[in-house]
């Protein structure tokens, strides 16, 4: 098939950190082995069934991430370490748990030209946001470097949100259209809420100069999306899997979440005050923390002032974002006072 009689196929290697995913990782696995030549899995403390889920596929390498802490830049470097100990050409494939390559990727010929790429070469995939119904998503438009033709270049992360890839300098970069990567975070509507709980926890505590109100509208865009922007969700994206008897549609919903518990240390840690304009006050943080067995539930109470919650009404309502001129000045009040 290949005229270029000195072409070595790359080994394909899916780097994937995981904290907690027993409720996809058996699904994700099972379609990604399905593609990968290795999966390297670093594990940071999972307390569900991830380690033993992923202990079950020959693919694995199974690592231990030993931060105690929230790093990315750290867990994309031990994998990439990881994935280097495998010996010839590399083709790096980054993706969370929660998100699965298009079965398109079966017969597409992008994804056979990229196995011909120089190393140093960047592989942009789109987001696919799959709603939970299954039948309707959107895609921001832009594509996001998720593929590396390893060259041994040095990774820079950053704290949260980070490029998962090295990105050498004037770098080729090959954007994909036909495969996609689908985004499974919003089928479970309730665990994102409850992570994006987490986000906002975290970003008061780490990027204090970050106003509330930026923070609002970074983890709530996808209460905004319009049905205008749904578009239809296509058979074929699924279909190889199927045909493999991977049904990545069938996951379970937990319906209480590990973030949570990790939220309410932080109320035990720094107090409810400091996160008082956060949107994390539509739970009942009591009753989360005698599931989880917490100490000072009475801790949990909402700390909003009257003047807060009338603000994360108004954000929620929706109309906010409409160009009234009374909108525009409240939005102008909100950032002078860095609210």
């Amino acid at each position: 098939m290949d005229n270029n009689s000195s072409f070595v196929k790359p080994k394909i290697i899916c780097l994937t950190p995981v904290k907690n995913e027993s409720w996809i990782l058996e699904k994700f696995l099972s379609a990604t082995s399905l593609w990968a030549d290795h999966i390297i899995i670093a594990d940071q403390f999972s307390d569900d069934d991830s380690r033993e889920i992923a202990k079950r596929f020959p693919k694995v390498i199974l690592v231990k991430n030993p931060s105690a802490e929230f790093n990315e830049p750290e867990r994309q470097k031990l994998l990439i370490e990881a994935a280097r100990k495998i010996e010839g050409p590399r083709l790096l494939i980054t993706l969370d748990a929660d998100e699965f390559l298009t079965a398109n990727f079966h017969d597409s010929s992008e994804w056979k030209f990229i196995m011909h790429a120089p190393p140093g070469t960047v592989v942009m995939f789109r987001l696919v946001n799959v709603r939970p119904d299954f039948t309707k998503y959107w895609s921001p438009d832009i594509r996001f470097p998720l593929g590396f033709m390893d060259d041994g270049s040095e990774h820079v992360g950053a704290a949260i949100h980070s490029t998962r890839i090295p990105m050498p300098l004037n770098t080729m970069k090959i954007d994909l259209d036909e495969v996609k990567v689908l985004h499974f975070q919003f089928v479970d509507w309730e665990r994102m809420a409850s992570k994006h709980r987490w986000y906002q926890c975290w970003e008061i505590l780490n990027r204090p100069k970050r106003s509330s109100l930026e923070i609002y509208q970074q983890y709530h865009h996808m209460y905004e999306v319009k049905d205008a922007e749904l578009l239809e969700v296509k058979k074929e994206w699924f279909d190889y899997y199927l045909s493999k008897n991977v049904d990545i549609k069938d996951i379970k919903k937990e319906g209480i979440y590990w973030w949570d518990r990790e939220v309410l240390g932080f109320f035990q840690r720094y107090g409810t005050k400091v996160f008082r304009k956060l949107d994390i006050w539509d739970t009942d943080w009591k009753k989360m923390a005698n599931h989880f067995s917490i100490e000072g539930a009475k801790s949990s109470d909402d700390p909003r002032s009257y003047l807060d919650k009338h603000i994360h009404g108004w954000l929620k309502s929706g109309p906010y974002r409409t160009p009234s001129v009374f909108n525009r000045m409240l939005l102008k009040l909100l950032r002078i006072s860095r609210w």
